[in-house]
Order: C-alpha cells, then sequence, then structure tokens
C-alpha cells in the first residue's frame, strides 16, 4: 500500500447558525483540490442563555476536523477502494435505499476487498486492472448480471472521479474495458399440466396463496408479501398491486421495508379476481379474525392489515418464498425451480394462449414493452404447444373444480370459431409424420397468428403456399 504523501495543512474556520432553537457550528475549508466544503455539527445547546458556551465549543471542533482532515488520505495516495466506499456515501442521498444496499453489498463485499488487497491507487488505475477483476469474479462463478453490476457501479464512481477532479478523463480508462457480456437469464416454467399439479398438492399449505398469486397473476415476491386487504376489493373483483415489501442489507444489517410503491410505475395495476381466489381470499379472512379471538393481545394487529399472514397476524417474511418454495417442489417430485419462476409460468402460459406482448406487459406490470420482449422472447415453439390452453390451465385444478371456477380470458371463442393454437398439436403431428423439415415447420409458426380463429383445412392451405415458396427460394 503506498504511503501518504506530505501534503498542505488544511485549515477550518466556524462560526454560529441557530436552527430550531438550538445553537449549530458551522465548520467550512478548502480542500487540496480547491473545492469549498462545509459541515454543520449540533451543539446539543438551546439558544436562550447559551450563546458564550456555544461559541467556547467553535475552537474545540475546529480542531478536531482539521485532526480529521489530516489523516485524510491526499489525492495522490488515496487507493480505488477507498475512493469507491467514499463514492457510495455520496450517492446514498440520492437513491433509493433498497438500491443502496444492493451498490453497498457490491463495494463492500467484492470490489473493495479485490482492489484493497491489489494495493491499488485511484490514480494508477487501469482498464486492465478492471478486466482482471471482472476474470477473477467469473472464475469465482459470479453470474453475469452480478459482474454486470459491478461495472455500472464502477463506472457511475469513475465519472465522479472526474467530476471531482480526482482523475483527468473517464474515457482513458472506461473505454478500454470490456463490459462483460449480457447472460440473458432463462427462468424455467411450467407446462399447464405441472401448473395444474402444482396448484393441487399446494392446496390448504402455507405455500397455497403466494403459488397462486406467482402462476396465475404472475406477481413477484415483494407484491405478494405486501398484498394488503385494503387492496382487495370484493365488490368490484379487483386486486390492485400498490404496495410491496422488500428486504435488503443496510450496514451489515438485513431489514424489511414496507413501502406504499411498486417497482415501477408500471408495476402499479389492478387484476381481475377469479372466483377460487376470491373463494381463498375469503377463507383466509376468516381464519385471521378467528386466530385474532384465540390470540387476544398476543395477535399483531398492525401486520394483519396484510393478507399473507401467520397465525399469530404476523406478516409473512420475503424470504419464506424463496426458501419454502424450492424445497416443497423437491418433495412433491417436480424439479427445481425458484420461485421467480412462477411469475415466468404465468407469462409464457399467457404468451402460449395467444395473448400480445402488450397485455403480458400490462399485466406483469413490466415498464416497457422492450422489458417484456427481452425476458420472453426467447419461448420456444415446443414450449408454445405445450401450453395450447395456458389461460385456462386453472380450470383444471381441484380448487376451481370444486368452485366451479371460470378463468379469466381475453379472447372469448364460438363453437364454429377456435383459436388456431387449440387445434394445432395434431395438424403438426401430422407435418413431422409425413416428413416435413422441423425448421420449415417453425419458420411457418414464425409468421403465422397464432390467436386467430380458423378451420384446421384453412390452416393447412396457408402452410402448402407457405411450403411451396419455401421450395421455390430453396437452390
Amino acid at each position: 500500500m503506498a504511503e501518504h504523501l506530505q501534503k498542505k495543512e488544511i485549515r477550518v474556520s466556524g462560526h454560529l447558525e441557530e436552527r430550531n432553537n438550538f445553537f449549530h457550528v458551522v465548520l467550512s475549508w478548502t480542500d487540496e483540490l480547491g473545492h469549498r466544503k462545509r459541515k454543520s455539527i449540533s451543539t446539543g445547546l438551546k439558544i436562550k442563555g447559551n450563546k458564550s458556551r456555544a461559541q467556547d465549543m467553535i475552537y474545540g471542533m475546529r480542531k478536531e476536523q482539521e485532526a480529521v482532515l489530516r489523516d485524510l488520505p491526499s489525492v495522490e495516495s488515496l487507493l480505488f477502494a477507498d475512493f469507491m466506499e467514499q463514492w457510495l456515501e455520496v450517492v446514498k442521498p440520492e437513491i433509493k435505499l433498497t438500491t443502496y444496499g444492493g451498490y453497498q453489498l457490491n463495494v463492500q463485499k467484492a470490489i473493495s476487498p479485490y482492489f484493497r488487497k491489489k494495493g491499488i491507487l485511484l490514480k494508477e488505475l487501469t482498464a486492465d486492472d478492471i478486466n482482471e477483476f471482472y476474470d477473477d469474479m467469473f472464475e469465482a462463478g459470479k453470474a453475469n448480471e452480478t459482474v454486470i453490476n459491478y461495472h455500472t457501479n464502477i463506472g457511475n464512481a469513475l465519472r465522479y472521479a472526474v467530476k471531482m477532479k480526482r482523475i483527468p478523463s473517464y474515457e482513458t480508462i472506461m473505454l478500454n474495458v470490456e463490459r462483460p457480456a449480457d447472460g440473458t437469464f432463462r427462468g424455467k416454467f411450467l407446462k399447464p399440466s405441472e401448473a395444474v399439479r402444482l396448484c393441487d398438492v399446494v392446496k390448504n399449505d402455507k405455500l397455497e396463496l403466494g403459488v397462486i398469486l406467482g402462476a396465475y397473476y404472475g406477481l413477484r415476491r415483494s407484491e405478494c408479501v405486501g398484498l394488503r386487504w385494503e387492496s382487495i376489493n370484493f365488490e368490484t373483483g379487483f386486486i390492485t398491486i400498490e404496495h410491496t415489501v422488500v428486504r435488503t442489507r443496510i450496514d451489515g444489517k438485513l431489514k424489511i421495508l414496507a413501502k406504499d410503491r411498486t417497482k415501477t410505475k408500471s408495476s402499479l395495476r389492478s387484476l381481475p379476481m377469479i372466483p377460487a381466489l376470491r373463494v381463498l381470499l375469503s377463507r383466509i379472512k376468516e381464519e385471521q379474525e378467528r386466530n385474532r379471538k384465540l390470540c387476544g393481545k398476543s395477535y399483531n394487529k398492525v401486520e394483519s392489515a396484510y393478507v399473507y399472514t401467520d397465525a399469530l397476524g404476523n406478516r409473512i417474511k420475503p424470504d419464506y418464498l424463496t426458501t419454502a418454495f424450492p424445497k416443497f417442489l423437491l418433495r412433491h417430485g417436480f424439479d427445481r425451480m425458484r420461485f421467480h419462476d412462477l411469475r415466468h409460468s404465468c407469462a409464457s402460459l399467457q404468451l402460449a394462449s395467444g395473448r400480445s406482448l402488450k397485455e403480458i406487459q400490462e399485466w406483469l406490470g413490466h415498464s416497457t414493452l422492450a422489458t417484456t420482449a427481452d425476458i420472453y422472447v426467447h419461448l420456444d415453439i415446443s414450449s408454445k404447444l405445450a401450453a395450447v390452453e395456458a389461460v385456462t390451465w386453472f380450470n383444471e385444478t381441484a380448487l376451481a373444480q370444486e368452485m366451479g371456477t371460470e378463468s379469466y380470458e381475453t379472447k372469448p371463442t364460438t363453437e364454429n370459431n377456435t383459436p388456431l393454437l387449440v387445434g394445432l398439436p395434431n395438424f403438426l403431428n401430422s407435418l413431422n409424420a409425413t416428413g416435413v423439415a422441423a425448421d420449415v415447420i417453425q419458420a411457418w409458426l414464425r409468421q403465422i397468428d397464432l390467436s386467430a380463429t380458423q378451420s384446421l383445412s384453412e390452416c393447412f392451405k396457408q402452410f402448402i403456399q407457405f411450403y411451396q415458396g419455401t421450395l421455390r427460394d430453396t437452390p
């Protein structure tokens, strides 16, 4: 680690200011870069009768601040690791607390420890240093998305360094840094038959509400746990997603934050209740009232404003869904998947049913259509064919049949007009049996409207025209 270079002594001045009936000492100085700095410290003394005592405190506070400034490393000897932590405190007031928690985790658990061990100074940092850091992170098993977050934090910090004149140029470093490639995550998703079986085996389990809200409604973990009774309107038959409960880590301590704010403005949305959910919510409400009477003063009357609570009225913690759901799947013979993959399942089933990406965007609460497309455009033809009854899959669950549930549908059909997708699997099997190449079939599927209402004879005519066209285009 480089030793501190000798630097000019910084002098601190001070004066009193009156605020909220108390004296404050305001300290000011000019740092070694010529920037004016200012710091206000409360004396704890009320204004009436304490002016002399407050003035006596100025000298001590000035000397304390000068001592602090003497111990700070100069610009010449500032470690990049120390600078990253300074930047972290600079951006803290400007970003959401949950965002700050993520930044803090990146800097304190990965970026700073790595560069501190290397002893690299801010002024000596090179693109090669950053590229080597990324390589080490990948070798340690970090995901692409995680390393991209490191890249963003480092880039933003270096822009701040340029603004503060601590380095001459951002471009000389970052233009030669290889941004980690986007490793687009491919979430797992349930087939309709798997979704039906999951809802049947989870019936009456503590996870039941979370599974239905995740798989049918595509709610995020924070939205499931954050659902409150005031957001449920039994008269209109709608639930409103307007409140979230998230878990974050601030200064090394785990915190649960409840807020009247969703992930984005688009995440604020209202969704229709299917009858089965209405019955389930009514049952949960009755159970809460029973538990409230049984537990008396031990019942958490504040958190019982939430739908997802335990027997004592305590709100379910977000981590419960994350940890309990994969274990539940393994116990019941399902492949392992994350709770968030239920949201992917909701999207894939709706996409396969013929709903447009725009409709799915609004249902899931994505901020832009591009977000929806980026996440779900990977769904291949086989997944679409496996999900021919995507929107109505919930009708097959025991809960729905017990209640006589009719699923929420956006594209009603008539006896004479059937969506093309419903009869498509048999037709495709026929094409495959006659030896039509799979890539030709897939090319045809990409350019047709799977939600159209056509007879199989019309469908066959369309394919013949397409197939003849591919033969003409083949050299």
